[in-house]
């Protein structure tokens, strides 16, 4: 198990060294755009690192819905940002599960997934993340994540799933066996971003907070690492009331008892 955290990209190692992690998540275009990645100079530096990567796409990426006007170039851009990955090294290409219009079936939106993964070829696993909030989302609760990976049966392009603790509370579904329910769903889990929350269980809210300073129990968040055994990445604040770096060493104190 390797924790890290999601750092900004200029210069991810270094990043990863001040916070003392063996891991990082980066952007590697503006999350809020549909621009695609420009080639990164530290490439060979990156792939030939000890510290592993993990590529989130952009936000604007949403592959499940109806609407042609945005799930094209999210398919462009998350081929653009696939391609990018690659040449790092990464280890997986985070992206959202997605949303549909309101009244649309929600089977269109697994449809759609199916579809993009089958055009998509990559050695490099696409890592489905559940959210926290949108009436009509297709990785919000933990059924719909099931008939997810029921239409993706059988797929040949790698994929896996992303847990965020913190979209799992906004999003009303209980942490205390959500590894186990969402394991027997998706076959396991790829990576966690452990993530305590701002508000309240079930209010679809996605607003992050430092380890032990939300509204989710502190024994619950490290029972998930634990339970998960996968890769950890914190998405957390980083600033004067609360840094990744005393995330990560919170993280590693408690997990220490069980890794003796």
């Amino acid at each position: 198990m390797r924790i890290g955290a999601h750092v900004p990209p200029q210069d991810p190692l270094t990043a990863a060294a001040e916070r003392g992690a063996d891991a990082v998540q980066v952007f590697l275009s503006p999350p809020q755009q549909f621009r695609g990645p420009k080639p990164r100079e530290d490439a060979e530096v990156l792939r030939a690192s000890d510290v592993a990567i993990y590529v989130h796409a952009p936000y604007l990426v949403n592959v499940a819905t109806t609407n042609n006007r945005v799930r094209h170039p999210s398919r462009q851009l998350l081929e653009k940002t696939v391609r990018a990955a690659e040449a790092i090294g990464a280890l997986g290409v985070i992206v959202h599960g997605g949303h549909l219009p309101e009244d649309d079936d929600v089977a269109a939106g697994y449809a759609n997934w199916r579809s993009t993964l089958e055009r998509l070829q990559t050695s490099v696993p696409i890592l489905i993340e559940n959210t926290a909030g949108g009436n009509n989302a297709v990785a919000r609760h933990f059924d719909r994540i099931g008939r997810l990976w029921e239409a993706l049966d059988g797929v040949e392009t790698p994929f896996g799933f992303c847990l965020d603790t913190c979209h799992t509370h906004a999003a009303g579904e209980e942490l205390d066996d959500a590894v186990a329910r969402i394991g027997a769903l998706t076959g396991g889990i790829d990576l966690v971003h452990l993530n305590d929350s701002k508000d309240d269980f079930g209010s679809g809210r996605d607003r992050h907070q430092n380890l032990g300073r939300g509204r989710i129990s502190p024994d619950v968040l490290v029972e998930v690492v634990r339970q998960a055994g996968a890769d950890v990445i914190v998405e957390t604040p980083d600033g004067e009331d609360g840094s990744q770096a005393s995330d990560i060493a919170w993280l590693r104190e408690r997990l220490a008892p069980a890794n003796a």
